[in-house]
């Protein structure tokens, strides 16, 4: 039995060895480098689609920190702590709610990319390169017009860069952690503004109930139903919805 185990896998592995050049056969080439008259070059199809799906594991980040969704999901973070609501709305309802609203926001953006350089590259009019430059203009424009002057400047000084003359000069290494700098100023304003209304009325009741000489109650038991309250008479959420939409400037 053992001799004729052994025989079947020396037939088996002979039989491997032998079908081993027909299936190395030439098929797609995995990598081509191909150089195009005005002398770029561009790598096969195979190698962008595995660039492109390597590059969507940094989708999140991306969504995150060039678009509007760092803004819109820290002033929802604070209104839910100004109302003195831990787990209400979940934080799941908050990403989801503040993910559309950046889709809603950046949709003139994202036009733009799909005119300026997805359909030409579909159609094959610019290769893969010139279409990735020409869809980071206006990414890049809307990220500049929500990007304050100074934190520009502080970018530019640490990085050392002496050749900028113009926003058109400035690299996206730098526009990206000035507009995600920005980005976090702008959305603590807005929640220092929301969170105001909520703190005043917590000092109100809490001196109600020192007056009264319940001092053993807690003020945020009293409040919270009086803030949820304005914050629904008010329609808080359209509010803070609006100002935020209307904040961008797209």
């Amino acid at each position: 039995m053992r001799l004729k185990s052994l025989a079947w896998t020396i037939s088996f592995v002979v039989g491997l060895l032998t079908a081993l050049p027909a299936w190395a056969e030439p098929g797609i080439p995995a990598v081509a480098l191909t150089t195009n008259p005005d002398g770029s070059q561009e790598y096969t199809v195979t190698i962008q689609i595995l660039a492109i799906m390597t590059m969507l594991t940094l989708l999140p980040a991306a969504v995150m920190m060039m678009t509007c969704f760092t803004r819109i999901i820290i002033v929802f973070s604070i209104t839910r702590q100004a109302m003195g609501l831990q787990q209400s709305p979940s934080n799941q309802i908050m990403i989801g709610l503040a993910l559309f609203l950046t889709f809603f926001i950046m949709t003139p953006v994202l036009e733009k990319i799909h005119t300026t350089a997805l359909m030409p590259y579909i159609n094959e009019e610019v290769t893969s390169l010139e279409a990735l430059k020409l869809a980071e203009k206006p990414i890049k424009d809307f990220m500049l017009g929500q990007t304050r002057e100074d934190d520009i400047a502080l970018f530019v000084r640490i990085s050392g860069k002496t050749d900028i003359e113009g926003p058109d000069d400035l690299p996206i290494s730098i526009v990206v952690p000035a507009f995600v700098t920005s980005e976090l100023k702008t959305a603590f304003q807005i929640g220092f503004l929301i969170f105001i209304p909520f703190l005043i009325l917590d000092m109100v009741v809490a001196s109600v109930l020192m007056a009264m000489g319940m001092m053993m109650l807690s003020p945020i038991i009293i409040s919270l139903p009086f803030k949820i309250m304005l914050f629904v008479l008010v329609d808080g959420w359209s509010l803070i919805i609006g100002t935020l939409a209307s904040s961008f400037n797209v």
